[in-house]
């Protein structure tokens, strides 16, 4: 048996009308096609669906069993059709995010309240993990997207990367604050808030110290820079820390006044990268925040270069 919708459909618009005629004007074809249409249903079906007597129709029993099924059959088909429509405008579906601690207080979250304020049927499945446990997530698709520091290239990741410049936090009311240009003769000796030892940003800021050759004051080691903003704005520390970081504190209107954000040199940077699996094809829905995420970092960039030029 070999049914198509259009034969369902003008089946159904033959019941309704009772009429070869009017449900020929209705499907938009001739009363011979459809005539030929219902024909052709019946061989298919292997019993006459109406009783031809003096140019009219009457349905049999069979026919009227079967317009039951033909509605649940297109009540099936418009309802899929209103699916692969907020699917395609990307009202519906699932995203999978995998995000990194510098990312995951402020920055991300805002990006995705941002982007699902008109996808009320989205369902998002939030993370946050180390940067190597989201490399392996996104390797083994359990994940759509990751945002983390940038991993060496592999076959089973896409990734977008971004060389990102880290920023110098100062107290407000410090005499730096007023400075251009921070660097490691301004902070001599000075308490300085850094991420744990190893860290690529760690590393590069100690490094800029000694090649100085000034005293590099390790008072406070973090695992996140987050945190390292309260103690700044405490008069505690100075801070190097990572432009993510440094973002999200502009965003929180609530600690403006107290912090200045200040370039550093020389350049200290922090790679980052949008991940996302190989080997697949991916979701609309998917690659649209991907694109948005993406878009939001170049966003970041520039707002922040107009800080420091400012």
């Amino acid at each position: 048996m070999n049914l198509s919708i259009r034969q369902i459909i003008t089946f159904r618009e033959v019941m309704r009308s009772g009429s070869i005629s009017q449900a020929a004007r209705s499907v938009g074809r001739t009363q011979p096609a459809v005539s030929t249409m219902i024909g052709i249903l019946e061989q298919e079906l292997g019993f006459p669906l109406f009783i031809r007597e003096h140019g009219k129709l009457t349905p049999t029993p069979e026919a009227r069993y079967f317009l039951e099924e033909c509605e649940e059959i297109i009540a099936r088909l418009d309802r899929t059709k209103q699916t692969l429509s907020r699917i395609r405008s990307l009202e519906t579906g699932k995203l999978r995010v995998a995000c990194h601690p510098a990312a995951s207080g402020v920055f991300l979250p805002r990006l995705l309240t941002e982007f699902l304020k008109d996808k009320g049927d989205v369902e998002v499945a939030l993370i946050m993990r180390s940067s190597g446990v989201i490399e392996d997530l996104i390797a083994s698709q359990q994940y759509d997207i990751g945002f983390a520091e940038t991993p060496a290239p592999r076959a089973s990741i896409n990734q977008t990367d971004f060389d990102l410049e880290c920023v110098c936090i100062v107290p407000m009311d410090d005499p730096l604050a007023s400075a251009p240009v921070i660097t490691p003769e301004e902070l001599d000796g000075k308490p300085m808030a850094v991420l744990f030892e190893g860290h690529p940003t760690a590393t590069q800021t100690e490094a800029a110290f000694l090649s100085a050759g000034c005293r590099f004051n390790k008072r406070l080691e973090l695992r996140t820079s987050l945190p390292g903003l309260q103690f700044v704005a405490a008069g505690m520390c100075y801070m190097v820390c990572d432009m993510i970081t440094a973002y999200s504190y502009l965003l929180q209107s609530d600690t403006v006044s107290k912090l200045a954000i200040k370039r550093f040199r020389p350049r200290v940077s922090n790679s980052v990268s949008i991940l996302t699996p190989g080997y697949v094809t991916h979701a609309l829905l998917s690659e649209a925040f991907s694109n948005y995420l993406e878009n939001s970092i170049r966003t970041m960039q520039a707002e922040i270069l107009e800080v420091l030029q400012g």
